[in-house]
C-alpha cells in the first residue's frame, strides 16, 4: 500500500496518535466507555483525517475484544430499541458531517463533545426502557458521525449497571453502531484508503491500551478516573471551540 508522504513524515504525530488510543483503549477498557471521548478531540487537533473514520474503525477492534472478554454479561434485550435509534441518527449525522464547512465543523464538534461531557457527569437516573433506550440510541448515531464519541447517551442509561454489565451491553451497542457509521461514512466518500492506513497505524496503541485495561479494570469500577476522563475532555472540547476563532 502507498504511504502519503505527509504520514511517512509525521513520526512524532503517529506516536501522539498512538499514546492517545492506547489512554483511551485501557479506560474504555476499564470503565466501558471514553476512547472516543478521549482520543476524537486531541486527534482532531492533531489531524482531522483520524476523525471520525479511523477512530470508528479501531473502536469496532477494541468492542469486539471487550465483548470476547465478558460476552456473558450483555444486556440483548436494550440492543433492538437502541438500533431503532441508532439507524436514523447516524444519517442524520452524516448529512450534518458532509454539510457543515471545517470551521463551523469544528465549532459543532466542540460544542457536541462538551454537551456529551456534560450528559455523562449529570446526576440524572435514566431506566433502560424502551423509550430511553431509542433515544440514546438515536443521540449516539448523531455523535458518532460527527464526533466519534456515541457512547455518552448510552453510558447515561446504563450508569446505574455493574461494571461488568456496563462494559459488555456498552461493547455490544458500539459494535453495532460502529458498523453502521462506517457503512453510512463508506457510502458517502469519507472512507478509504488513508483512513484505513490511519486506523492500521492507531491499532497498535488500542491493543496494548486493552491487555492494560484487563488489569486495572476492578479498580476503575468505583469510578475513581471518570472525573479525570471529563475533565480532559471539556478542556479538549473547549480547544477544539477556540481553535478556528484564532486561525
Amino acid at each position: 500500500m502507498h504511504v502519503p508522504p505527509s504520514l511517512a513524515q509525521d513520526v512524532p504525530e503517529i506516536l501522539t496518535a498512538s499514546l492517545v488510543i492506547f489512554v483511551g483503549a485501557a479506560l474504555q477498557g476499564s470503565v466501558g466507555f471514553g476512547l472516543s471521548l478521549v482520543a476524537a478531540p486531541i486527534l482532531m487537533l492533531l489531524d482531522a483525517r483520524y476523525v471520525p473514520g479511523p477512530l470508528l474503525t479501531v473502536s469496532v477492534l477494541l468492542t469486539l475484544m471487550t465483548l470476547w472478554r465478558e460476552h456473558r454479561h450483555v444486556d440483548f434485550g436494550g440492543l433492538a430499541p437502541v438500533l431503532a435509534g441508532r439507524i436514523p441518527g447516524t444519517f442524520i449525522g452524516l448529512w450534518v458531517l458532509v454539510s457543515l464547512p471545517p470551521r463551523e465543523m469544528s465549532i459543532t464538534f466542540g460544542i457536541i463533545l462538551i454537551a456529551a461531557v456534560a450528559m455523562s457527569a449529570s446526576r440524572v437516573r435514566l431506566a433502560p426502557t424502551h423509550r430511553t433506550l431509542a433515544g440514546a440510541g438515536f443521540l449516539s448515531g448523531i455523535m458518532s458521525m460527527t464526533t466519534s464519541a456515541g457512547g455518552p447517551p448510552l453510558a447515561l442509561v446504563y450508569q446505574s449497571s455493574q461494571g461488568a454489565t456496563l462494559r459488555a451491553t456498552l461493547s455490544g451497542h458500539f459494535l453495532i453502531g460502529a458498523l453502521i457509521s462506517l457503512l453510512a461514512l463508506g457510502g458517502g466518500g469519507r472512507l478509504g484508503e488513508v483512513e484505513l492506513l490511519l486506523a492500521a497505524l492507531l491499532a497498535p496503541g488500542l491493543v496494548v491500551g486493552f491487555a492494560v485495561s484487563g488489569r486495572i479494570r476492578h479498580l476503575l469500577d468505583a469510578g475513581y478516573t471518570r472525573i479525570a476522563v471529563l475533565s480532559v475532555s471539556a478542556f479538549a472540547g473547549l480547544t477544539v471551540i477556540l481553535r478556528p476563532l484564532f486561525d
